[in-house]
């Protein structure tokens, strides 16, 4: 069975030859650890693309996640300087702004004075919203405009071509054997990157109906970039809700400010294709994994155990069994990061254990795997499923 094959098992709660293995890397990780330039990853899709795969083929992941949109191929025609400090790179820009691109971590857009911008709520018109894109090259401009582009797309053509050329050449490299999944923002998340996570939550007490007239349209946006993934024939399509835990709003307001959005977007994806979507959401869900199966998700993905989030894996999988595909519950910091061999062995032994049963679990971290992760513990990961996960 192909790793694609298994994967297409899993999402569709069937059950494959053996539990597949699936994590997501920070971008610093890639950084770190592909071979490539961390310059090359971040503002190229050529770039990024390779590094998906040399570190895919490492790993023995059956999947791929195509985290970040497709680059602009004439990004560079911006850049006025780029210098080293220390461990960082500074990308100076023709506009007067800069980027600190550090070795090990995302990059970060800063204006000439050294602050970030973010649109206030009283200026938000609803109707100027599409779609926010938090790792666009550039800082979150309102009205949105993509890079260095001077004026807002008509929302009919508001996603650039390059867009989708990470995910092609993801799609190019693998051919027919791994399963490649493509990520779009869940409405929220991109309310929250677009004012900035405080402004935002103040913003849900002070005019709430404005706020779920934000989301509505954020909502189309996420909905016809979720098409154009699932057009490309990727296998999955990621709804990146990150900010939907307990940590940061109450199971009323997911509801309320999550639940309807992310619905219409699963529900118009699957009017037109067969592709799966599913939801990942860190933290504290352990009270809202019925919240979340009602958005008609696939599956779900994260579930981060304690201390990270509330999420027992044999719980979940009681809770969830038969109605979506889980993936994740590998404690990335405290096991994979800081353990040693025998805790990772042990740990993955019994969530194999717990989760293996009828099928429907990936085996995965819960987030993304930490930068400075050791190789060696990722790669224990295929190795035991491959001995202890076979059906």
């Amino acid at each position: 069975m192909t790793s694609k094959e298994r994967m297409n098992m899993a999402m569709n709660l069937k059950v494959p030859d053996r539990v597949p293995v699936m994590c997501q890397l920070a971008l610093g990780h890639y950084f770190l650890h592909s071979g490539l330039k961390p310059i090359d990853i971040w503002y190229t899709s050529e770039g990024l693309s390779k590094a998906l795969h040399i570190l895919q083929k490492r790993y023995q992941f059956d999947g791929i996640l195509v985290n970040l949109p497709g680059r602009d191929p004439h990004f560079e025609k911006h850049i006025r300087s780029i210098e080293k400090q220390g461990s960082e790179t500074i990308l100076k820009w023709d506009n007067g702004n800069y980027t600190v691109l550090p070795d090990d971590d995302n990059p970060h857009y800063y204006q000439t004075d050294g602050t970030r911008y973010f649109p206030t709520f009283d200026e938000l018109d609803p109707e100027k919203l599409y779609y926010v894109e938090p790792w666009d090259i550039t800082d979150i401009t309102y009205p949105y405009t993509w890079d260095f582009e001077k004026e807002p797309r008509p929302f009919e053509d508001f996603f650039p071509d390059y867009h989708l050329d990470t995910v092609k050449g993801v799609l190019d490299r693998v051919g027919s054997s791994v399963s490649v999944h493509a990520e779009i923002y869940s409405p929220w998340s991109q309310f929250l990157e677009l004012l900035n996570y405080e402004n935002a939550l103040m913003a849900v007490i002070d005019d709430p109906g404005k706020v779920i007239a934000c989301l509505e349209r954020l909502s189309e946006g996420a909905t016809d970039l979720a098409k154009k993934y699932a057009a490309q024939g990727v296998d999955a399509i990621l709804i990146s809700s990150a900010f939907a835990g307990g940590g940061l709003i109450s199971k009323q307001h997911y509801e309320t400010f999550v639940l309807p959005y992310e619905k219409k977007i699963i529900s118009e994806v699957k009017k037109k294709f067969d592709t799966p979507v599913y939801t990942h959401t860190c933290g504290s869900i352990g009270d809202r994994l019925d919240l979340m199966v009602a958005t008609g998700t696939n599956g779900i993905d994260t579930l981060d155990p304690p201390p990270l989030g509330t999420v027992e894996l044999e719980e979940a999988k009681r809770v969830l069994n038969g109605k979506t595909f889980i993936k994740g519950n590998i404690d990335p910091v405290n096991t994979l990061l800081y353990g040693t061999t025998d805790d990772i062995k042990k740990d993955v032994e019994w969530r194999i254990e717990a989760g293996k049963p009828n099928g429907g679990y990936i085996l995965s971290t819960a987030c993304s795997v930490a930068p400075r992760t050791p190789p060696e513990n990722i790669e224990l990961l295929s190795a035991l499923t491959d001995k202890l996960g076979q059906y």
